[in-house]
Parts: C-alpha cells; sequence; structure tokens
C-alpha cells in the first residue's frame, strides 16, 4: 500500500515538471513574434491534459471521506 502511494506520488512529481516545462516552452512560443497558433493550442491542450491527470492522481492519494 505504501509503495503504491510513493508510486502515485513519483507520477505526480513527473507529470508536474512536464507540466512546468509545457508552461515554459508556451510562453516562450507566444513571445516569440512568428508564433505558430496552431503549435500553441496544441501546447495548451497538452498542458491541460497533464493537469487533469495530475488531479486524478492525487484524487487517488487522498482518502475518500464522507461527509
Amino acid at each position: 500500500m505504501q509503495a503504491d502511494k510513493e508510486e502515485l506520488r513519483q507520477k505526480i512529481a513527473e507529470l508536474t515538471q512536464r507540466h512546468r516545462d509545457l508552461d515554459v516552452a508556451i510562453d516562450s512560443l507566444a513571445s516569440s513574434v512568428t508564433a505558430d497558433q496552431l503549435q500553441l493550442r496544441r501546447l495548451k491542450k497538452q498542458k491541460l491534459q497533464l493537469k487533469d491527470q495530475i488531479a486524478v492522481l492525487e484524487d487517488q492519494l487522498l482518502p475518500d471521506i464522507i461527509a
């Protein structure tokens, strides 16, 4: 059980780093004079997908609490 949680934490850290890297790439591309709008949209979509994956994994780490 503990190994599973550690594995989830590692996956979250990996996805979070990729999310940050995409953020830097998006900022860099957006600031260029000849920004490729299609590429920019693709990067933003990838970033959003990563955010969703991170949220799903974080939900798996938290215990279910019935309020």
